[in-house]
């Protein structure tokens, strides 16, 4: 037996440590069954309906109504009631739902290693059926370009203080898309003539699309919230985030999708009344400093998709 005092503490038995030496927390039988307690937790909230989440998730009644069990036992609070035999989300439940479809599909795409962090910038790189590569850009990287439109776009976001209505801003605000939050959900509440999607879809798309939530992407609900998450920081911020985006977009007048390609400034702002408003100024563009993307899958955009980078 080795001398007391040749001991290293690490040898030293500690049973009121609660962390292993990663700083993680111990083997929870419960804690290892999240994801597919998540994953019935976001079902029946999109569903509520205990039926059609069980078909949806291939399972029974009884394991769903035990994750959600579970789920409301560790967090300390009920997640949904049941009126008139109809589940209903609670107050918790709807505060709980956008951070747990977050981290459902982020931890999907981390497993697939569709996401992760480039220079400690957000990075998202996901394929087929439906590519979307987005890499997070230091917002120094806009001073060095002194007259593009996004770089006009933040000095009239810091000059107007981010209020839509200051003169400052009018010279912008053709060319943003602005939305607001409503019951949880990114809703498009003002698109720009002169904004990079009007240019594309046209006047008939801008009419339709006021109202429209944000979901409606390829990919699906959950991928959308992870896409979706820049829009939630912006909010808590009030600040600002510039990306650079690849995917591929319908159009109309085309049965297929095209190669789309743009830089977004999102941007903190407020409506007249003082409430938030998210501008998104974006410029559709084939110069991208994206990680991993084949510069071949640039050269298949369109002459005509890119915009000049000049203000007029």
């Amino acid at each position: 037996m080795r001398d007391a005092e040749t001991l290293a503490p690490s040898d030293t038995p500690d049973t009121a440590r609660d962390e292993d030496d990663l700083g993680l927390n111990h083997p929870d039988p419960v804690f290892s069954g999240l994801t597919e307690m998540m994953r019935s937790f976001v079902a029946l909230a999109e569903c509520l309906n205990l039926t059609h989440a069980v078909d949806r998730l291939k399972t029974t009644r009884q394991t769903v109504r035990r994750h959600i069990k579970l789920l409301e036992e560790r967090r300390g609070a009920a997640l949904f009631e049941i009126k008139d035999r109809q589940y209903a989300l609670t107050t918790a439940g709807r505060q709980a739902l956008p951070e747990a479809e977050h981290i459902l599909g982020r931890s999907q795409a981390w497993y697939a290693g569709q996401i992760g962090r480039i220079d400690g910038l957000e990075a998202i790189r996901r394929g087929d059926p439906h590519p979307y590569f987005l890499q997070q850009q230091p917002i120094s990287a806009l001073w060095q370009q002194p007259d593009s439109l996004l770089h006009r776009g933040l000095t009239a976001w810091v000059a107007g203080s981010g209020l839509l209505d200051h003169p400052a801003m009018t010279a912008i605000r053709d060319n943003i898309i602005v939305f607001r939050r409503v019951r949880g959900e990114w809703i498009c509440a003002e698109v720009g003539h002169a904004s990079a999607f009007a240019q594309w879809f046209g006047p008939t798309w801008v009419r339709s699309a006021i109202g429209l939530p944000m979901q409606q992407m390829p990919g699906g609900r959950t991928f959308a919230r992870v896409a979706n998450r820049s829009y939630d920081e912006i909010e808590a911020s009030h600040g600002l985030r510039f990306d650079h985006v690849y995917t591929h977009v319908g159009r109309p007048g085309l049965t297929d999708r095209r190669p789309f390609g743009l830089q977004r400034l999102l941007m903190g702002c407020r409506f007249a009344d003082g409430s938030f408003a998210l501008g998104n100024l974006a410029l559709r563009s084939s110069d991208l400093n994206i990680d991993g993307l084949d510069p071949a899958m640039l050269q298949t955009m369109s002459d005509n998709m890119a915009e000049d980078h000049q203000m007029s």
